[in-house]
């Protein structure tokens, strides 16, 4: 028997989705779950991966909240881990391997894309390599960790009115205004994502990269789209 990847996409009916596996060493399991809520369409997907590389047993999982539509996020899911898996320093240098993983991604979605379409996608992803957690994200999406039964942030929001992301913006020739929420251009309540290609020069794909140590106080982690964190606050997870 292989090692046991489970992919899954988003059910054609919109129906919600749930399940989950288990590394084959027994060393980590994992559960997903899906549903569209009231939306007419999914936009969000979501990667569950499980392989070998140099002898070891590797967990990839990720969360794609799109927005303008769902190819994006769609093409993410389907892209992103394949680059990142295909890195020469995957192994030696993990936090390059994932950074250059997700703004290489974004270029070739770019560039294969010719439309004019403003969609893009939010991602957080956890790349299991040993004994080392590695959390990435862009965008709203959320990673949350439950060390020694605290909750703990493992990533940071990336919206228009944080100081240092107006600025960046800013500096790069763009502007934040309100419009219902604080919006990159008067158009995105996000400031980093992929995709977004009208909104490129100011809404850059860099990953934020937090490593954690696995030991026995490291209980769970979960990723969600901000589906789940509108309703549900960290402190909630304690």
């Amino acid at each position: 028997m292989g090692y046991l990847s489970n992919v899954i996409g988003n059910p054609t009916d919109g129906s919600p989705v749930s399940g989950g596996g288990r590394s084959q060493n027994d060393k980590f399991s994992y559960g997903y779950a899906s549903s569209p809520g009231k939306r007419a369409s999914m936009e969000d997907f979501y990667e569950t991966k499980i392989d070998c590389v140099d002898g070891q047993i590797i967990g990839l999982f990720g969360v794609f909240d799109g927005h303008g539509g769902a190819k994006v996020a769609e093409y993410v899911k389907e892209n992103l881990f394949s680059h990142l898996l295909r890195h020469p320093k995957f192994m030696s240098d993990t936090k390059v391997a994932i950074d250059d993983a997700y703004k290489s991604t974004d270029s070739e979605f770019l560039e294969s894309d010719s439309s004019q379409n403003q969609c893009g996608s939010t991602a957080s992803t956890a790349v299991l390599v040993g004994d080392r957690l590695f959390v990435a994200n862009v965008g709203d999406s959320r990673a949350i960790i439950c060390r020694g039964g605290n909750a703990i942030a493992v990533s940071k929001d990336h919206k228009p009115d944080q100081t240092d992301e107006r600025q960046r913006i800013e500096d790069a020739g763009g502007f934040v205004m309100w419009a219902g929420t604080w919006r990159v251009g008067g158009v995105l309540a996000v400031s980093r994502a992929f995709g977004d290609k009208l909104l490129k020069q100011y809404v850059v794909v860099d990953p934020e990269i937090r490593e954690e140590v696995v030991d026995n106080t490291l209980e769970f982690l979960i990723l969600a789209s901000d589906g789940l964190w509108d309703v549900v606050s960290n402190d909630l997870l304690q």
